[in-house]
C-alpha cells in the first residue's frame, strides 16, 4: 500500500523514517517471534505471492515445500545464530500456489540466548539468476547432505539407503546441473560453499 504525499510529508517532517524503509525497503524483510511471522514489508509479501496481512501471524512454514523442510532450516538457523555470528544462506522456498524457487536469506537475532525467539531476516529473489530445478524429495535429500560434507556412504547411512541407491541420487542431480562433480554442482549455485546451500532436510 502507498502512502499518500501528506503521509510522506508527515513521516518525513517527524523524523519517522524506520516505518517507511521498513515498509519499502526493495529487499523482502520480515521479523519473527518462535518462527512465527508478525510482519513483514510489501516487497517480502510480493516475492511470495501474498498481501503483507494474509502473512502476519502465520507460522513460516507456510513458505516452505515440506515441513522437514522448514525443519532442517531451524536447525541450522539455531546453530548459526546462537553462536552469534551473521547468519546467511540460500534455500528454496515456496510461492502462494505452489512454485518453488531459489531465495538469499540474511538473519539476525534480538535474543541470541534463544535465537529464533525474535529475529529480523532478509530475503532475495534468486529467480532472475537461478531457476529452480524440480527435484524429488530423495533428490532434495542427497543435495542438502552432500552440502553438508557428508560422502555418500554417511547419506546412506543417514537416510537408510543402500550406497548404490545414493549414488544413483548423486548421478541424477550431476546430470540435471549438468556438472561432472559435487565441486561443480555447488559452483553451479553461484559459488558459495555448501554449508550455506539448503533445499531440504
Amino acid at each position: 500500500m502507498s502512502k499518500s504525499p501528506s503521509d510522506l510529508d508527515r513521516l518525513f517532517a517527524d523524523r519517522e523514517l524506520a516505518e517507511l524503509a521498513f515498509t519499502h525497503a526493495p529487499v523482502g524483510l520480515v521479523v519473527t517471534e518462535n518462527r512465527v511471522i508478525r510482519d513483514c514489508n510489501l516487497s517480502f509479501a510480493a516475492m511470495f505471492g501474498y498481501e503483507r496481512a494474509e502473512l502476519r501471524d502465520r507460522l513460516f512454514a507456510v513458505l516452505y515445500p515440506t515441513q522437514k523442510e522448514f525443519a532442517n532450516i531451524r536447525n541450522r538457523r539455531v546453530q548459526a545464530l546462537g553462536a552469534g555470528h551473521p547468519y546467511w544462506d540460500e534455500r528454496v522456498t515456496m510461492r502462494k500456489g505452489g512454485a518453488l524457487f531459489w531465495c538469499r536469506v540474511r538473519g539476525h537475532s534480538f535474543t541470541p540466548e534463544a535465537p529464533l525467539a525474535r529475529a529480523v531476516w532478509s530475503f532475495a529473489d534468486l529467480s532472475d539468476t537461478r531457476p529452480y530445478l524440480p527435484l524429488t524429495r530423495r533428490e532434495r535429500e542427497v543435495f542438502s547432505l552432500l552440502g553438508e560434507g557428508m560422502t555418500s556412504k554417511e547419506i546412506a547411512r543417514a537416510l537408510q539407503l543402500s550406497y548404490r541407491t545414493v549414488e544413483v541420487h548423486r548421478g541424477r542431480l550431476l546430470k540435471k546441473f549438468g556438472v561432472s562433480n559435487t565441486a561443480g554442482l555447488f559452483s553451479s549455485l553461484g559459488d558459495i560453499g555448501g554449508d550455506h546451500v539448503v533445499s531440504s532436510g
